[in-house]
């Protein structure tokens, strides 16, 4: 006849402890339970049972608790855990597994009501602006990243967590624009990636960045080069840029001298609009863009032709008539909106867009060609008078280095720009001198002297 294992009592489960003896004291009243008490003198609650394929397991139930003490298991608690335990065993369930299923389960629901701290992919984005737009040389930079980002990405993965944000989230940006729109498709991975590498480097994501190109995207689409044709700005033929001058010269305001200036020193608009008259030195006939409004980041210096400095002498003197001795400041823009901020604040890109759109189109009708177009028919804008320049300079024979220097192109080939004989600014004045008597009409400006177009 088996002996029977008397059921433990809380007189009994103290004086076991206080002994401290190390054993393991079985509970009769409870199949199962066990008391436990180590060589180190820990008491402890474990449940002894037999798991469904029939391996014997122990499970921890918690620490005795003891009378007079706090925290800790009672006999009583222990009891009701083994009951609850024993009802997964009955259902064919290891009580261990399952307990582990009830834990994982709760904080699967405690971290899914709690407030999630993973920025939407929006969010990232509009942090990722609002933090770099102040290093951006050009200020339209932060309203073209909102734009790419508001129009392609944010439909497709703008209200994603960043850091569940995977390949196929940023195909489905991408392949609507990637072929039809290289370009952009280019700039929007380009932007994603971005954005994704700033949210991992502040630890809100892991992993690879799926929007990355080499080794990731590029086994997926196709190279950027293969399906994107150069996207060449609307440009005016050479030949047809003194008549649009003598036009332009009937215009008056400051985006129509804006405009004139810019044309006659073949700049970027954003480098224009900025000018200050602290960046000109009229006796040297140089205008110095600081390397801080520079595309490259390096300063660039203009010779002005002889009409340039004569255009700016006159703008000078209307500067001052207007506005007084504050106009000729030397952070003062030469070319002022006409807006609140008066004095420090550029004519707007739109401004001068519009100017050159209202005289290509003004007094048409709908159907009928712009006035001033390139070859294909387009209306032509500000920046495509660099490429009329360029076209104007190489028909003339000008050497190809002396028009590149002009525009402060960087030289792709790292070799040769470093041996470059410096910025070669009187080789191109002599270059921009012509530029500026072909403008206005003059039969000089379109000989080239020989000495000149041979000069290495």
């Amino acid at each position: 006849m088996p002996r029977l294992v008397p059921a433990l009592t809380a007189a009994r489960v103290a004086q076991l402890v206080r002994e401290g003896t190390p054993t393991k004291a079985a509970d009769g009243g409870c199949p199962g339970l066990t008391l436990k008490v180590s060589d180190k003198g820990r008491a402890s609650w474990v449940l002894r049972y037999t798991t469904p394929e029939g391996k014997r397991a122990d499970m921890g139930l918690g620490s005795v608790a003891l009378p007079g003490s706090t925290g800790g298991v009672s006999l009583a608690e222990a009891r009701r855990l083994v009951d609850q335990h024993s009802q997964a065993k009955r259902a064919g369930r290891d009580p261990l597994q399952a307990k582990r299923q009830r834990r994982a389960d709760a904080s699967a629901q405690a971290k899914a009501e709690a407030p999630s701290t993973t920025p939407t992919f929006r969010r990232a984005a509009e942090d990722f602006i609002a933090t770099r737009e102040a290093g951006w040389t050009n200020a339209k930079h932060g309203a073209q990243w909102t734009s790419t980002l508001r129009r392609h990405a944010f439909p497709a993965i703008g209200a994603l967590p960043v850091d569940s944000i995977t390949t196929e989230h940023v195909l489905a940006a991408l392949r609507p624009v990637w072929t039809t729109t290289p370009e952009t498709g280019s700039r929007l991975r380009q932007r994603i990636e971005a954005v994704l590498d700033a949210a991992k480097a502040l630890g809100h994501r892991q992993g690879e960045n799926p929007a990355r190109w080499k080794g990731h995207l590029a086994q997926l689409l196709p190279p950027p080069r293969r399906v994107q044709a150069v996207a060449h700005h609307p440009s005016l033929p050479w030949q047809r840029v003194p008549a649009f001058l003598a036009v332009l010269d009937g215009k008056a305001g400051m985006s129509a001298a804006l405009l004139r200036f810019l044309i006659l020193t073949a700049s970027r608009s954003g480098e224009a609009r900025g000018a200050t008259w602290g960046e000109i030195d009229p006796e040297a006939g140089v205008w110095t863009v600081p390397a801080a409004r520079m595309k490259a980041k390096k300063a660039h210096r203009v010779p002005l032709a002889e009409p340039v400095l004569e255009m700016l002498r006159a703008r000078r003197l209307a500067a001052q008539v207007e506005h007084g001795a504050d106009a000729l400041q030397r952070d003062a823009l030469i070319f002022p909106s006409r807006g609140e901020k008066g004095l420090r604040r550029p004519v707007s890109d739109m401004a001068l867009s519009m100017l050159l759109r209202g005289m290509s189109l003004d007094g048409l009708p709908p159907d009928a060609l712009p006035r001033w177009r390139d070859q294909e028919g387009r209306a032509v804008v500000p920046h495509g008078f660099r490429s009329t320049f360029k076209a104007w300079s190489l028909a003339q024979g000008w050497q190809d280095h002396l028009s590149e220097s002009a525009l402060a192109h960087t030289d792709p080939n790292a070799v040769r720009a470093a041996y470059a004989r410096g910025d070669l600014l009187e080789e191109r004045r002599a270059m921009m001198e012509a530029w500026a008597s072909f403008t206005a009409g003059r039969a000089g400006g379109v000989v080239v002297p020989l000495s000149v177009a041979l000069s290495a």
